[in-house]
């Protein structure tokens, strides 16, 4: 993939993560991967709205260099970590979606009873990763061990993360863990009535 695709698509990326309600204000960030040496990032609090393709970031997934005079997403070392963790994966999507976020905020894994959603999310349980301050080595590494198994895990109190092939399969993920963790959500609140 062209480095001027690769930021056109991720640019179109972060305003479609506003407009489904994935991410609010500057919060949440988006990469494609180039090939295995490089990807193309969000960058640091920008207004997605207000975001052009030249604002998207080309970084190093090993040094974790970037050109130009735009920060990449503060969430840079997860994005990286995912992608040498993950060697298949060529998009990842941090979001702050509604449901997945209140599950984060409880800290709980996601047990994943429908078949579908079981293939979409590549497992029968989403991990809720130990709570980690945000931009931290720990948080990095713990959320890059949670979703190992699948293809989506819940960062505690920090939203989600999902991952795909490329940005469209990332999004299906984002999409379907949503309804995963609206239906655990409901099943909690039938179970304590």
């Amino acid at each position: 993939m062209e480095v001027q695709e690769a930021k056109n698509m991720v640019c179109a990326a972060g305003k479609q993560l506003l407009k489904e309600g994935l991410v609010a204000r500057t919060w949440g960030n988006v990469s494609v991967r180039i090939d295995e040496d490089h990807m193309v990032i969000t960058p640091s609090g920008r207004m997605y709205n207000e975001l052009t393709p030249a604002d998207m970031v080309y970084v190093n997934i090993h040094t974790l260099k970037f050109e130009g005079s735009i920060k990449p997403s503060s969430e840079l070392k997860l994005h990286c970590q995912v992608y040498k963790t993950r060697p298949h994966i060529n998009s990842v999507i941090h979001t702050h979606q509604m449901y997945a976020s209140i599950v984060a905020a409880a800290q709980k894994d996601v047990e994943i009873t429908d078949k579908e959603q079981q293939r979409i999310l590549g497992g029968t349980v989403i991990k809720a990763a130990p709570y980690a301050l945000p931009n931290t080595k720990k948080i990095t590494v713990e959320t890059a061990k949670s979703i190992e198994a699948s293809n989506a895990a819940l960062m505690s109190n920090h939203g989600a993360v999902c991952i795909g092939t490329d940005l469209e399969a990332a999004f299906t993920v984002a999409r379907t863990l949503e309804l995963a963790c609206a239906s655990f959500i409901e099943s909690r609140k039938q179970a304590a009535a």
